[in-house]
């Protein structure tokens, strides 16, 4: 999963991008960090773990008819493009340090508020990342946010394997 400050980050900068998408600013942000927030994320990612998000089956669920499920959308889209798209290599061990370097920064950049419930969840450090770096992140986050999801939506309903096919990542 990308951290909370990611997701948080491609929210606010969807919302700067379509303006007029969202409604209820709070159920938006609600949809975004719901995924995260329960126990066995793969209920909630629609796939064995977190990491394999299967985009089909959340609109055998849902749709994205309200501004929860748009920001719950937009969680898993995130997570699929940054498992399938954008990570080269994975580590446990190193990326969640590389969260907790770079969470400070993307606030910031981002203009990112963390909701109360999950303040508890995010942390801040210094140091060098080992796998992510601000640069890269900044574009991943920019890049993602430039999505409609109404068009991913069509892509994924559509059979389009650019939002299907999940990429096994190289462990170090």
């Amino acid at each position: 999963m990308a951290s909370y400050v990611i997701h948080l980050a491609v929210g606010e900068e969807y919302l700067r991008n379509f303006p007029n998408e969202i409604k209820n600013y709070d159920e938006f942000i609600e949809g975004i960090i719901y995924p995260d927030s329960v126990k066995d994320k793969s209920l909630t990612h629609y796939g064995p773990k977190s990491s394999q998000v299967n985009l089909r089956d959340f609109f055998n669920d849902r749709d994205i008819n309200d501004d929860f499920n748009k920001g719950y959308f937009l969680h898993l889209v995130t997570d699929y493009l940054f498992y399938n798209k954008f990570l080269e290599v994975f580590s446990k061990q190193y990326i969640y340090n590389d969260y907790d370097i770079l969470n400070n920064d993307l606030e910031k950049i981002f203009k990112v508020n963390i909701p109360e419930k999950v303040k508890g969840s995010t942390y801040r450090k210094t140091g060098k990342t080992k796998i992510l770096n601000l640069e890269d992140t900044i574009k991943f986050i920019k890049d993602t946010a430039k999505y409609n999801l109404n068009d991913i939506k069509a892509a994924v309903l559509n059979g389009d394997k650019n939002w299907l096919e999940i990429r096994p990542l190289k462990r170090i």
